[in-house]
């Protein structure tokens, strides 16, 4: 209850009462004035309480009388009254009835007792009542009650001492407390600015209220006791302690910093008193040198006095913390002296008090912020913030250095702390737990061999004193060891925790507030306060030097986890504000140290060595020389737990890592993760570390980039502890999560993060050169790791990224370049398949930038890496095949970019790609890219080093060109839309359109650049391929062709197919001729294909086929162009390059394709019907009904348009063209054309060769020449119109030289017939069929064609010559066919050359002459051009040879077809005898028939006799034919041949017998019945009557008489040899000639007889009878044949014994 209610008024008047009747009881008997006092003051009490209704403001009016009798009563000395007394005034004081005068009487009276030293715990009780409870007690009486409170302070009890100590600390509070309240209650108040008072004016207090001015005075007068003068207020002091004085100067500058700060005066108090005041006390601290008092110093130097020392220091602290921004000036002079008092040469306990002061200040970092700027930014200023850091630092390492000098405590045994904070240290020095390696217990830092331990000193954050609090020590304290390293080292967190913590608080408010600006007004540009940042900057540039030498130094002396962590920590967060200050060698300085500390000790790292300042300058790397840590420490006390190899170049020994080494790499994980943003190109220093960590700790890279753990791959094996194992999962998680978090970095952060992992990787690339160890792939996981998150923002590092990757790709370790083609691959196939915004299919700038890297591969040699890249082809397309659209000719390009130097199962890869982009892709790509399509598939084909790929990417050629056909029409749309867009760009830009094949519209360019790629690989060298490509190109050209337009023919056939036949043409002129050995393995080549030259001649053959083809089924769609002739000429001159190849399989099929352009169907193909034709250019033959197809009003066919451009096309094609006069004239320009090509190859092949016979010369084959002649007939019929005799004869030379041409043995029994057998070659046939065709065109023909027949027969003529003289070719001897060795056995034995037999083809050459004859004897030219004569003359050989002719046929032929052509031949003769055409005919006739009667050949000896009959008869025909057809017509007839006739058959009446015949067949050989019928013949046109003039008449008598003569002499001369001989028998021969002689005897006998005798001359009879004797002189013969023979001769002579009856003959002749 309050002092004011009722009942306490109530209570306090029966107590007041109370307390006077003890008084009165007390005194009434030594002190009666007390006593009647004490009852008067019971009595006013009563009244005052009757009176007054405000019973205690009544009292307190009276308080002077109502106190009056205690007052009295402390004044009688005595104990028990004066205590009663006092407790009864302090009742009435706590009820606040005591008024100023009253007050003052007390204090009076209290001042009185204190003299006389009675009751002094009462007093002190009392003035603090009085004091406390109101607020009467003013001015003078209040400074006698504090001076009271003093004086009691200093009595010689100790409980007094204190109890005043503490009420005077009570009482100096409750003075400021007044002032505060005063203040207070004038807040309001506007008061007077005070006149400007002069700094020497102490007592201007006049402006002061007051209690303002009771707490002034008391202030000064503090000051004034401690500075030793004598105070101005407190009147009556007898003495004073400082350190009392200090505490309480503390107490009041804490407790109430307002009123310093409110009032001027007292703030003039604080510069002009006490700063000076404390400066002059530090003197003898600062002056002292501990040491230097071994030396006597010149001057006695005060030593420093703990508790005064201990005082200043806190009242220092104070002074700092609330008036820093009064005293700028002296606060700089007293944290200098706080500076040099952590001076080593300083007593230990000044050390310990001023490093607790520093770590006072740690915790306050906006006093550190002003510091630093009144200060370190001043120009001319103590760079104070920077000197305390320093010191702190400086302070922690000189416990390290020097020896304890002022601590009690040895450093081997600690000694417990004698103060009230200070904790006992563990239980003994290092290693106390045994072995060296075993952890002590407690935490400490050791470091060469000092060992200082660590004490919890203070909560984090508060600067919580020990030395500082020890008020009661006079003595400097013993200090335990550590402690002083354990405040530094919270000063030391503190510091960097308050200043980050502070400066990231703000920065964090400033972003905040910009983003906050941009919301608001974006269009502005939000300028932050620049002041506020250049404050943290040089915070940081002030402290960051000495923070880092610091917390390195604790850091490699840590031996507790916590400690380390808190370092750690602290050097964490100094780099990440660095960082965000962008203070970038501070932020490389700190990040260094971490660093530093992960690694193993004197660990190679050259990036770590580099002092900060060049840092950013610097040019990194991973190799160089073993660098000193800033402090290799002892590693005795540090757990190892991991060994493994260093990561450099030389291998080296192996290395360890410690648990702290772990600690500092989670840090930098930690930092890495948490700080990314802000390490900018420092990433390189922790990333280089790392890789240099997760290499010793042997982790390596997995899927996707993250590192596993995994052992080495060489070397002493990675030795990890299980402690470690457990930490490596993590570690590895961690480290993915880095590059995780990377997704949250900005772009420019994200840039560095890049670079450096770039860098590093280059560098792990050096190192990896030139050896196959295993290399660092850390950087380039790390790289993979970064780009698979970064995903949506891939194109701002897509290229420095790839780009590196791709160097990566080349380098020459296999490892290594394989982990680039992973990282590549993965980023590219993860970035197709990324849902990006917009989709890849609108961004297709970010689709070809994804997808190049993937084409840059294609330039890189090493074949894992291509084989990599085609994969990831492989799997782009299973995946997004689809959607690649503006990515296909990337893509492609990455499948076609195959070199044949890159091995099979390269090449093997790229081509299922291929393979699946034709069977699935087609339809989904741009139809711009159709034609890179093309060329990949067309560069499969050229490969050489997988020959089954060549062969199907040619079939993939095919299956394009079908989706080509069967899309055209979508193709053709598309393409032409682009072509629009490209036609307009190339305006706008001013250049023409270029494309290959321009001019043709787009789509026919597709086709174009298809059968350019086929024509290409028509050439391959590889057969097989030649093949495949020539029969795709040509069907597809047949199948599709009608697709093109019809000027793009032009190109097909110029550019593509002439071109195809140009190359092909030099290539196999120029193969090689060498044989060819088996094809590898068990493959055997045939013989026909064993050379170069042999495999490209098939495929001559087939191209020049396929071109002929295409130019005989598209004939009227080409004759349409423009150059049709020019073509057909150029094609004509291929067929004849051909043709006169010197491969017979090339120049046959040449022929064959002659035959096809010229439409001549050979006899074997006559099933080639128009159906035929139409099939093989792809139109089924359901569609086009051959018998309809020629109408050319035909309906087409109603269907789909393709169907309909296909009859369209082909109706076209199979109409005969329009009969017009232009066609029909170029038409008869083309045959001739074509007549000239085949002239020319005919004169060619068929001339023989020149040269000596000994160089085997190619001799064109049989069914070559067959073929040639064959297409003569067929030729003919188109130029028969103009055909000249020049031509003709240009004919006959070729003829003549392709039947002399010889066969090869080897050839000729598929080519002879067998010799006995009389057929003709095919050749043969077609030579004479050759010459029919011309015959028969002449007969029907006009008659200037007659001109021509000589001419034939001429040829024919020729022919019949070779039956006697075969002819010859150059000069190749021919044996003939059955001498020539058939080399069956011997394949490749040098062909021997076979003369054909020419007989049967002579013979039937002679037919054919004969059967001319017979039609044309009559024409003029025949008679003009003396062919009969002619006939004559060729057959004269055949006549003459007779048995000597190679077949016996032919001269009996020649006979019969003598007399044939005789028989029509001679009226037509006699007819013209006039003429004189035929004159120089009869001679050769005459020769002819002398030639042939009488043989100079002789019959075989195996001649049976009826062949000789047959014989014989022959010869007598002829004779029939002179005595029916010439001696008839002698008057027709020149005499010369008639005398020549006569002559001849005189020859053969006598002398026609062989020589050598048997005696039995005598009879028979002596060809009786010829020279009979000569005989006769002359005998009958020798008598004939009808004599016409008497010149003949003299020849037959001249006959006559040269018979008889003959005749004569043969007798006689037998006679006398037979009379010589005696027995012996005659030569065989001479009784022949007899026998002979006899029978014509007989034989003119008897035509005598038939004949008138008046046409006999006289004188052949004389000489017929003057032969009679002879005759019977030859009786005497013994000879039976001449006897029998003698008696026919004799027998007629019976005739003429009687002499006629008629008139005297008339003289002799």
């Amino acid at each position: 209850m309050s002092t004011s209610s009722p009942e306490a008024v109530k209570k306090l008047l029966e107590n007041m009462q109370t307390d006077l009747r003890s008084l009165s009881m007390e005194c009434k008997k030594k002190f009666p004035p007390v006593k009647e006092a004490a009852e008067s003051g019971i009595v006013k009490i009563k009244t005052i309480a009757a009176r007054n209704t405000e019973i205690l403001a009544a009292l307190k009016e009276n308080s002077s009388e109502v106190v009056q009798p205690f007052l009295m009563g402390c004044g009688t000395k005595e104990p028990k009254i004066t205590q009663l007394c006092l407790a009864a005034i302090q009742r009435l004081m706590s009820h606040e009835v005591v008024s100023e005068a009253a007050a003052g009487n007390i204090i009076n009276m209290l001042w009185q007792l204190m003299e006389n030293g009675l009751e002094e715990l009462k007093l002190l009780q009392t003035v603090l009542v009085l004091l406390t409870t109101n607020t009467v007690v003013h001015d003078e009486v209040l400074s006698k009650a504090i001076v009271l409170c003093f004086r009691l302070h200093f009595t010689k009890d100790n409980i007094t001492n204190n109890t005043a100590a503490a009420t005077v600390r009570q009482v100096v509070t409750v003075v400021f407390e007044r002032m505060v309240a005063e203040d207070e209650r004038f807040k309001g108040v506007v008061e007077q600015p005070p006149p400007v008072q002069g700094n020497t004016n102490r007592r201007s207090v006049s402006t002061l209220r007051p209690s303002a001015k009771d707490a002034y005075m008391l202030f000064q007068d503090l000051c004034q006791l401690v500075n030793a003068d004598a105070p101005y207020w407190l009147v009556g002091m007898t003495e004073m302690t400082r350190t009392f004085g200090l505490e309480l100067l503390e107490s009041v500058l804490n407790d109430f910093p307002g009123v310093f700060l409110q009032h001027q005066e007292f703030s003039f108090l604080l510069k002009e008193r006490v700063c000076p005041l404390v400066i002059k006390l530090f003197s003898p601290n600062i002056k002292f040198r501990q040491g230097t008092s071994t030396t006597a110093p010149p001057a006695p130097v005060e030593k420093p006095y703990f508790p005064i020392c201990m005082r200043l220091l806190r009242v220092v602290s104070v002074l700092i913390k609330h008036f820093y921004s009064l005293l700028v000036t002296e606060c700089e002079i007293f944290l200098s002296l706080l500076v040099k008092f952590l001076d080593g040469e300083k007593p230990q306990w000044l050390r310990a008090v001023a490093v607790e002061s520093v770590h006072r200040l740690c915790v306050q970092p906006h006093l550190l912020c002003s510091f630093c700027q009144s200060y370190d930014m001043k120009q001319h200023s103590t760079k104070v913030f920077r000197d305390i850091v320093n010191a702190l630092g400086s302070f922690i390492q000189s416990l390290f250095i020097v020896p304890n000098g002022g601590s009690t405590a040895a450093v081997s045994a600690p000694a417990g702390g004698s103060g009230s904070g200070a904790q006992g240290t563990a239980q003994g020095g290092p290693g106390t737990g045994g072995g060296s390696g075993t952890l002590t217990t407690q935490a400490a830092f050791e470091y060469r061999g000092t060992w200082i331990p660590l004490m919890t000193v203070s909560v984090q954050g508060s600067a919580k004193a020990t030395y500082l609090e020890m008020l009661d020590k006079v003595e400097p304290p013993s200090i335990p060891e550590g402690y002083a390293m354990s405040v530094a080292f919270s000063a030391l967190l503190d510091l960097v925790r308050g200043i980050t913590s502070m400066i990231e608080r703000e920065l964090t408010m400033e972003e905040e507030a910009a983003a906050e600006f941009r919301e608001t007004h974006p269009d502005q540009e939000c300028k932050p306060e620049p002041g506020a940042h250049l404050v943290w900057e040089e915070m940081v540039n002030a402290s960051w030097c000495g923070l880092l030498a610091a917390l390195s130094l604790l850091l490699d002396a840590s031996t507790d986890e916590a400690a380390t962590e808190n370092i750690l920590k602290a050097e964490m967060t100094m780099a990440s504000l660095c960082g965000r200050v962008g203070l970038v060698t501070p932020r490389d300085a700190f990040i260094t140290a971490i660093c530093k500390a992960s690694l193993p000790p004197h660990y190679a790292l050259t990036v770590l060595s580099s002092n900060s300042s060049n840092l950013s300058s610097k040019a990194y790397s991973i190799q160089g020389q073993s660098v000193q840590i800033i402090s290799p420490s002892s590693e005795s006390h540090q757990q190892v737990v991991a060994v493994g190899q260093p990561l450099t170049a030389q291998p080296q020994g192996t290395v360890v890592l410690t648990a702290k080494n772990i600690q500092c790499m989670r840090t930098l994980l930690n930092l890495a993760h948490c700080h990314g943003a802000v390490l900018g190109t420092s990433w390189q220093l922790v990333l280089a570390t790392l890789q240099h960590l997760v290499w010793i700790l042997g982790l390596k890279p997995a899927v996707g980039g993250a590192l596993k753990p995994g052992r080495a791959v060489e070397g002493p094996s990675t030795v990890l502890t299980t402690a470690v194992m457990t930490d490596l999962p993590v570690i590895s998680n961690i480290l993915s999560r880095l590059f995780e978090s990377s997704q949250y970095l900005d772009d420019v952060s994200l840039h560095h993060l890049i670079n450096a992992l770039c860098s590093l990787s280059l560098e792990a690339m050096e190192m990896a050169y030139g050896n196959n160890k295993e290399p660092s792939l850390f950087a380039v996981a790390k790289l993979l790791e970064t780009g698979l998150v970064n995903m949506d923002r891939i194109e701002i590092l897509w290229r420095p990224l790839t780009g590196h990757l791709l160097e990566v790709c080349q380098h020459p370790n296999s490892r290594m370049r394989e982990w680039g083609a992973e990282a590549l691959t993965a980023l590219i196939k993860a970035g197709l398949a990324y849902k990006h915004d917009p989709p890849l299919a609108q961004n297709q700038r970010l689709q070809l930038l994804l997808l190049n890297p993937l084409k840059e591969l294609s330039n890189v040699l090493h074949a894992d890496i291509r084989q990599k890249q085609l994969e990831c082809v492989l799997q782009i397309l299973q995946s997004q095949g689809d959607s690649l659209g503006p990515g296909w000719p990337l893509v492609l390009g990455v499948i076609g970019a195959i070199r044949n130097d890159q091995g099979e199962s390269l090449i093997r890869t790229a081509f299922q790609c291929l393979q699946l982009v034709v069977t699935d892709f087609l339809p989904t790509m741009p139809c711009t890219c159709l034609q890179i399509v093309v060329d990949v598939a067309g560069s499969f084909g050229l490969q050489n080093q997988e020959l089954n790929i060549s062969l199907t990417s040619i079939g993939l050629l095919w299956n394009i060109s079908d989706y080509f056909f069967q899309r055209g029409e979508a193709i053709t749309q598309e393409l032409e839309r682009e072509e629009e867009a490209l036609q307009k760009q190339a305006q706008e830009k001013g250049e023409t359109l270029n494309r290959p094949f321009h001019p043709a519209p787009p789509f026919d360019c597709l086709w174009l650049c298809l059968y350019a790629k086929l024509g290409e690989l028509c050439v391959d060298p590889r057969p097989a391929v030649r093949k495949s490509a020539g029969q795709t190109l040509f069907s597809t050209i047949a199948a599709h062709g009608t697709l093109l337009q019809q000027p793009t023919w032009h190109i097909v056939v110029w550019k593509v197919l002439f071109q195809l036949l140009d190359c092909v043409r030099t290539s196999s002129t120029t193969a090689d001729k060498e044989k060819i050995e088996s094809g590898g393995g068990n493959i055997l080549i045939h013989h026909s294909r064993d050379t170069a030259e042999k495999q490209w001649a098939e495929t001559w053959v087939l191209t020049l086929a396929g071109v002929a083809r295409i130019f005989n089924t598209r004939r009227y769609l080409l004759q349409q162009l423009g150059d049709f002739f020019e073509a057909w000429e150029v094609l004509l001159n291929h067929i004849q390059s051909a043709a006169l190849s010197k491969n017979n399989e090339v120049s046959l099929a040449a022929l064959k394709s002659f035959q096809e352009i010229l439409q001549i169907v050979t006899p074997v193909k006559d099933s080639d019907k128009a159906g035929d034709a139409l099939a093989a250019m792809g139109v089924p033959p359901v569609l086009i009904d051959p018998l309809s197809a020629s109408g050319p009003g035909r309906p087409l066919v109603r269907s789909d348009s393709l169907v309909e451009r296909l009859t369209r096309y082909n109706g076209a094609e199979l109409q005969a063209p329009p009969p017009g006069e232009e066609s029909a004239l170029e038409d008869s320009a083309l045959w001739w054309s074509a007549w000239n090509t085949w002239y020319r190859t005919g004169t060619e092949s068929t001339r023989p060769p020149c040269g000596p016979a000994e160089k085997l010369a190619f001799i064109p084959s049989q069914p070559f020449l067959t073929a040639l002649i064959q297409i003569f007939p067929a030729l003919y019929q188109h130029i028969k119109a103009n055909f000249s005799m020049d031509d003709l004869k240009k004919l006959g030379v070729i003829l003549h030289g392709a039947v002399s041409v010889p066969i090869s043995s080897d050839a000729s029994p598929f080519i002879l017939p067998s010799y006995t057998e009389a057929t003709l070659t095919s050749l043969q046939e077609a030579v004479l069929t050759a010459l029919d065709v011309l015959q028969k065109a002449i007969c029907v023909g006009p008659e200037n064609l007659q001109i021509m027949y000589p001419a034939i027969f001429e040829q024919l003529l020729l022919f019949v010559e070779f039956s006697c003289k075969p002819p010859q070719y150059g000069r190749v001897e021919t044996k003939h066919v059955a001498n020539a060795k058939y080399n069956q056995i011997q394949l490749f034995a040098p062909a021997e050359w076979v003369a054909l037999n020419y007989v049967p083809f002579a013979e039937r050459s002679l037919e054919v002459v004969g059967d001319l004859y017979h039609k044309t004897a009559c024409h003029k030219a025949v008679i003009n051009e003396k062919v009969l004569q002619n006939i004559i003359k060729t057959l004269r050989m055949p006549l003459g040879l007779k048995y000597a002719c190679p077949s016996e046929s032919t001269w009996k032929l020649a006979v019969s077809s003598l007399l044939k052509v005789l028989s029509i031949g001679l009226p037509v003769a006699r007819q013209h005898a006039s003429s004189g055409k035929f004159d120089t005919m009869w001679p050769e006739l005459a020769n002819a028939l002398e030639d042939f009667l009488f043989t100079k050949s002789t019959p075989p000896d195996n001649l049976s006799i009826q062949e000789f009959q047959q014989n014989e008869s022959v010869d007598v025909e002829v004779v029939q034919l002179i005595s029916t057809e010439i001696l008839p017509f002698a008057n027709f007839i020149p005499k010369d041949f008639v005398g020549q006739i006569m002559t001849m058959l005189n020859k053969g009446s006598i002398h026609s017998q062989a020589p050598s015949f048997t005696e039995a067949e005598i009879d028979v050989r002596m060809r009786e019945e010829f020279s009979k019928v000569c005989f006769e013949t002359l005998l009958q046109f020798s008598f004939s009557n009808k004599v016409s003039t008497p010149q003949e008449g003299y020849i037959s008598r001249m006959a006559l008489s040269v018979l008889l003569k003959r005749a004569q002499d043969v007798l006689r001369r037998y006679v006398e040899d037979e009379r010589l001989s005696g027995r012996c028998p005659l030569p065989r021969q001479q009784v022949t000639e007899i026998i002979f002689v006899l029978k014509a005897i007989s034989t003119l006998m008897d035509s005598l007889k038939k004949t008138l005798p008046e046409n006999v001359d006289g004188n052949t009879w004389a000489q017929v009878i003057a032969l009679y004797p002879t005759l019977v002189e030859c009786i005497t013969c013994s000879s039976s044949e001449v006897s029998t023979a003698l008696k026919e001769a004799l027998g007629p002579f019976k005739d003429f014994m009687q002499p006629p009856v008629s008139k005297v003959q008339n003289g002799e002749s």
